[in-house]
């Protein structure tokens, strides 16, 4: 079965499925940025992207994270901004954000099945201050792998 039709095979997950694949991220994320070591992180990326991304391009992707907690939103629900959906490449999008103060923490995770489950393809966190000019606070990072053109059917 090739990669697109094993995706779009799989079933969307639940609210509480999808809450949990979001705060498992995110805190893997935020575990990594705390102490500086992204082998977990990077061991629970999809295929595509340990093959062409090393632990040290995905530490340099969240340097502007580094030393930053984002574990508070462990006790928090997410609030989607986009019903999950698998998009044409056969890849799981998640999208929302946390209601935190005074920042809000948004995410646009991307996952493809690997390895037989949903493994992470691209991480897309942004922290932004909710005061109106307090933009040089914000955080962006992005980690990607290209889906299409990765290898995605091994």
């Amino acid at each position: 079965m090739n990669f697109s039709a094993l995706a779009q095979s799989s079933a969307l997950p639940t609210p509480k499925v999808e809450e949990v694949m979001v705060k498992v991220a995110l805190l893997t994320l935020n575990d990594a940025n705390l102490t500086g070591n992204y082998n977990v992180l990077h061991a629970k990326m999809a295929r595509p992207f340990r093959e062409r991304f090393s632990v040290a391009t995905l530490k340099q992707a969240f340097a502007t994270f580094a030393g930053h907690h984002i574990d508070a939103i462990a006790g928090m629900p997410i609030v989607t901004t986009e019903e999950p959906r698998i998009d044409d490449n056969g890849a799981l999008l998640l999208r929302g954000h946390f209601d935190t103060t005074p920042s809000q923490l948004s995410y646009a995770l991307d996952y493809a099945m690997s390895e037989g489950e949903w493994k992470l393809i691209t991480i897309d966190v942004k922290v932004r201050s909710l005061q109106t000019n307090a933009s040089a606070t914000d955080l962006v990072a992005r980690a990607a792998a290209d889906l299409a053109g990765s290898g995605a059917q091994k």
